[in-house]
């Protein structure tokens, strides 16, 4: 039989279990996940010593684009995506101008079929102007979910108050991301603060309760509009026991820096490159994340790359903007946390694979299966590198990684049968589409 591209000999992480296979594909497709000896293809990958993954997700990322090419575009994320073996990314609404209507929802996904080189799925943002027609805007095409800015955002972006969220809520009926941090609190707390303050305040302002309050409001309200949430980067332990009571309505995100980078010491090293909402906090939230994803209570794992300028962000706090570069190095880190035993490579598929699919309705993507996307992330989980600034694509060009050594590394990114990525180049022309979610 003959197939577009098969993939030999790698270790494949299936829902059921870890198995050497051989996977045909076809039209984009999987095909075959038996594909014998003498079956034939246009190409052909050996991936002996290798893991194949199913394409891995990257569902929180800010690729700037339109507005501020000079730090990110969807070009250069998506191959810094690519690059890091990443299959999909789902990008956030707060653009100049916003993702907020149809037309720029439509702008969108023609820029996304010109330039990316990974699927891309969009965020849509609520306004109060917009509130009425979400149930609308969420039904377009490449629109993974309706994001809330219940805290921390500019402009328009931000719907804080309890009735402003109820109405979100009312209007359609897929799942709402939500950024929780409390903007009443965080106001309140402001003036106690004055410039050029020791990086670290980042974490006193933008307390615990400032996040947790957030998000108990919000699952109030959830469970009164009976409307699922996804709280976006979960970074304390107080959130996370809670949540576990509302597994019914609510899903959870944790950042692969709140799983790596523990203060007051990702201060002292890194200053400004350590800012991010929410903060990077201290050990007993570290352990509280790493045991959260241990038990079951995190569903998806993400960058929230969201790059700034260098010279901005070595400005004294709290000048310096809040956001980290993320969506190249997920991987490597990730994977470097499984050979140091802290989660199972099947896990690392749970969280970066398999629960962004369920959580957002991305049902042909997330698993290795007949039929599903074609979609592959190989892994050499020996291999040692080091992360370093001068890898980095993004416009931005620094990673607070930078430095850090890590065993496991990416090795390709096929995207619907097609390599976007193999041994650390992109081959081709952007062939990235707008990804496809359920109604």
């Amino acid at each position: 039989m003959h197939y577009d591209l098969i993939i030999r000999g790698g270790r494949c992480v299936f829902p059921w279990g870890e198995a050497e296979a051989d996977i045909g594909v076809r039209n984009g497709k999987v095909a075959s996940l038996s594909v014998s000896g003498t079956d034939e293809a246009d190409r052909v990958i050996d991936a002996r010593g290798l893991h194949v993954l199913p394409g891995l997700i990257d569902a929180h990322v800010h690729l700037r684009d339109p507005g501020k090419p000079e730090v990110e575009t969807l070009e250069t994320g998506t191959r810094a995506a690519a690059l890091g073996g990443i299959a999909t990314v789902f990008d956030m609404p707060n653009t100049s101008p916003s993702i907020t209507d149809v037309t720029m929802i439509d702008w969108k996904r023609d820029h996304i079929r010109k330039t990316a080189h990974v699927d891309v799925g969009m965020y849509v943002g609520a306004t109060r102007e917009n509130t009425p027609d979400l149930a609308m805007l969420e039904q377009q095409p490449g629109v993974c979910a309706v994001k809330v800015f219940a805290g921390s955002s500019t402009g328009n972006l931000m719907i804080e108050d309890d009735a402003g969220l109820e109405a979100v809520m009312r209007s359609g009926h897929r799942r709402v991301a939500y950024h929780s941090e409390d903007e009443y609190r965080l106001q309140a707390r402001k003036p106690m603060f004055h410039e050029g303050q020791p990086y670290e305040t980042h974490s006193v302002w933008r307390d615990v309760e400032c996040a947790f309050l957030g998000t108990r409001r919000i699952m109030a309200l959830a469970r009164k509009t009976n409307r699922p949430a996804h709280i976006l980067h979960v970074s304390t332990a107080e959130e996370l026991e809670y949540l576990a009571e509302y597994r019914d309505i609510s899903t959870v995100e944790v950042l692969v820096n709140h799983l790596t980078q523990v203060a007051p010491e990702c201060y002292e090293k890194l200053g400004g490159l350590a800012v991010m909402n929410p903060p990077l906090r201290d050990r007993p939230h570290w352990e509280a994340s790493w045991k959260a994803v241990r038990d079951g209570r995190v569903d998806v794992v993400s960058s929230d790359h969201a790059p700034h300028p260098l010279e901005a962000k070595q400005l004294p706090w709290p000048k310096c903007p809040a956001g980290l570069t993320g969506t190249q190095t997920i991987v490597p880190v990730m994977l470097d946390h499984v050979n140091a035993g802290r989660l199972s490579l099947s896990r690392l598929v749970d969280l970066m694979a398999a629960g962004p699919a369920r959580v957002y309705g991305l049902h042909t993507k997330g698993r290795m299966a007949v039929g599903f996307d074609a979609d592959f992330t190989l892994v050499d989980m020996k291999a040692e590198r080091e992360i370093t600034n001068d890898w980095i694509v993004s416009p931005a060009g620094w990673t607070p990684f930078d430095g850090t050594r890590v065993t496991g590394w990416p090795m390709a990114t096929i995207v619907r049968g097609t390599v976007v990525m193999q041994d650390n180049e992109v081959p081709g022309a952007p062939t990235g589409q707008p990804a496809k979610f359920a109604p």
